[in-house]
């Protein structure tokens, strides 16, 4: 425990207590303009009521969601065939797994910029030396925009950025299917796609609830790439309201929080997030479970 103390201290305080005090402000009317414990009214539910009766919160749940299920699929599927690739009698391999792995290891913010700038004038630039993409040189057809290409977007450089470290997971779950397994296959005449999907997948079954969770969470967090390669925009008209076209929920908090001033209905908005995200993440986990029974 003595060694424990400082960790625990660091985690109680940066950690735990935050989560319930700020659980308490989301019952308040607190602003940056009252001082912490004074000047503030217990308004009960209200903000969370009203949270659910804004349509730009609504669409960001709901686009933040939709955004969150295209990453899991493309980073998933990306990472696992890179390290099928890389596990393969492919040369230099160990050149490549350093090299799909270092955009992970780029700041978001950073990446988010390097990005824009690809998107707004490098992919554009292709108009002029590939005849058929002339399209993209007119300024209705930037992919950042228009609200589906903005999300594809996002979804690109996510994948670009996390497959990499999701690749080493898989690697280290093919790599720990024995040898004599595959041997074995090969000797009754399997073919390789035959060996992949009834042993190579099966024994990595516990390696896919693994990265489907850190990719459902990553995914849900999202914020700094959303800063830097979006700023949530463009904007559309939803249910009537102006509001940002690809405006992820973490986004939508701060914004919420520390642009309109709002603490405690940001705070609110936090609360709900936490919660909505562990149920999922826990409904994940053991659907993945049960999956792994059963392969």
């Amino acid at each position: 425990w003595l060694f424990l103390s400082p960790v625990l201290f660091a985690f109680l305080m940066v950690m735990v207590i935050p989560f319930f005090m700020g659980t308490y402000y989301a019952f308040t009317d607190w602003t940056s303009s009252a001082r912490v414990g004074a000047g503030t009214q217990f308004i009960g539910f209200k903000n969370f009521t009203e949270s659910f009766a804004d349509p730009a919160f609504m669409y960001s749940f709901g686009i933040t969601v939709l955004y969150t299920i295209l990453n899991m699929i493309f980073i998933n599927v990306v990472a696992f065939v890179l390290a099928l690739l890389v596990t393969s009698g492919l040369k230099y391999k160990n050149l490549y797994r350093v090299g799909f792995f270092i955009p992970n290891l780029i700041g978001g913010l950073i990446l988010g910029y390097i990005w824009q700038f690809i998107f707004n004038n490098a992919v554009p630039s292709l108009g002029h030396i590939i005849p058929f993409l002339d399209f993209l040189l007119e300024p209705d057809n930037l992919v950042l925009g228009k609200t589906s290409s903005a999300v594809m977007a996002l979804v690109i450089v996510g994948t670009w950025q996390y497959a990499g470290y999701i690749m080493m997971i898989y690697i280290a779950a093919i790599e720990n299917v024995p040898v004599e397994l595959h041997e074995a296959a090969m000797i009754d005449g399997a073919t390789p796609l035959e060996r992949l999907g009834k042993i190579t997948i099966p024994m990595a079954a516990q390696a896919f609830t693994v990265t489907m969770f850190l990719t459902l969470v990553n995914s849900f967090k999202q914020f700094d790439v959303n800063v830097s390669l979006t700023s949530g925009g463009p904007s559309i008209m939803y249910q009537g309201e102006p509001i940002l076209g690809t405006q992820l929920l973490a986004l939508n908090i701060y914004n919420t929080a520390f642009v309109s001033n709002r603490l405690a209905m940001g705070q609110a908005r936090a609360v709900i997030f936490f919660f909505v995200l562990a149920l999922i993440a826990i409904v994940q986990v053991y659907v993945n479970k049960k999956k792994e029974l059963e392969l």
